[in-house]
């Protein structure tokens, strides 16, 4: 292991600078830490809330001045302590983890549900200048929990650029899931890749879509991660260790997987267990 990630590895106390409120749920929190800042579109850090646990977190964004901001949805006791955490409170932070997207010019199509929009967003911010077409899809229950729609315009604010958001009780946007106006979309037009992040099952459509259709794809997986750096095994994925292999995977790579990607995932035992029961 080099002295980077020796680095890396080594958990840094830091102090939180700001919290916002995304939604009813998700709250985004920024804070200092000068190795996260060097994070890539698709890395993670794994982010201790003092006397509770580790989780791991995709990162939203980066500033060279050492910001870092992470967005965290209201899940479990982890992350009901952070979003009890205000500015000034003590965390901890290991990373960056994992590889990152490939930053590609082109015609290009990112869809993210839910918090899955974290790595995409940061991934927008990068490529939204250089892409020869920018297309947005972006999915949620309701509007409500649509998260950064004001930072997204920002992002798309030009001439080819869009944004096409979708709600599953139809209260902002198109009626339906994020991958409902997604054939039609790829009917019409060639992207040269696809990004995403979000929900299994819905990657698990958008892969067999650009299976049908040809387009390349990368897709950002979560899995339960505890060490980040490939020992424990806990979010393996068929001979791929999410944390280390990951968690931006090919569709090639996601063919080697098939019979796991969208279907099971392992729990805190290493078992595995069906998707919808984990």
């Amino acid at each position: 292991m080099s002295a980077y990630h020796i680095a890396s590895n080594r958990i840094r106390t830091t102090r939180i600078l700001n919290v916002k409120d995304e939604s009813p749920t998700v709250k985004t929190f920024t804070f200092r830490d000068r190795l996260c800042a060097k994070a890539k579109p698709g890395q993670f850090l794994m982010l201790w809330i003092p006397s509770v646990d580790e989780i791991p977190l995709s990162i939203l964004g980066t500033e060279e001045n050492g910001m870092v901001s992470v967005a965290v949805k209201k899940v479990g006791e982890a992350t009901e302590a952070l979003h009890n955490k205000k500015v000034g409170g003590v965390i901890g932070v290991r990373g960056p983890f994992g590889n990152s997207f490939t930053l590609k010019a082109g015609k290009l199509l990112m869809v993210g549900g839910g918090t899955g929009l974290v790595p995409l967003l940061f991934l927008a911010r990068k490529l939204a200048s250089e892409a020869a077409k920018l297309v947005f899809l972006v999915g949620a229950k309701s509007r409500d929990e649509l998260l950064f729609m004001d930072e997204l315009k920002r992002t798309l604010a030009r001439e080819k650029a869009s944004l096409i958001a979708t709600t599953e009780d139809g209260s902002y946007g198109i009626k339906g899931v994020a991958t409902a106006p997604l054939e039609s979309l790829l009917e019409k037009e060639k992207f040269d890749i696809i990004y995403t992040c979000g929900p299994e099952k819905m990657m698990q459509k958008i892969f067999d879509l650009t299976e049908k259709y040809g387009i390349a794809l990368e897709a950002s997986l979560e899995r339960l991660m505890r060490c980040a750096i490939g020992l424990c095994g806990s979010c393996i994925i068929g001979k791929y260790r999410v944390c280390r292999d990951g968690p931006v995977f090919t569709a090639e790579q996601l063919k080697e997987v098939k019979n796991e990607f969208g279907i099971s995932k392992r729990d805190f035992n290493g078992r595995k267990k069906p998707l919808e029961q984990t």
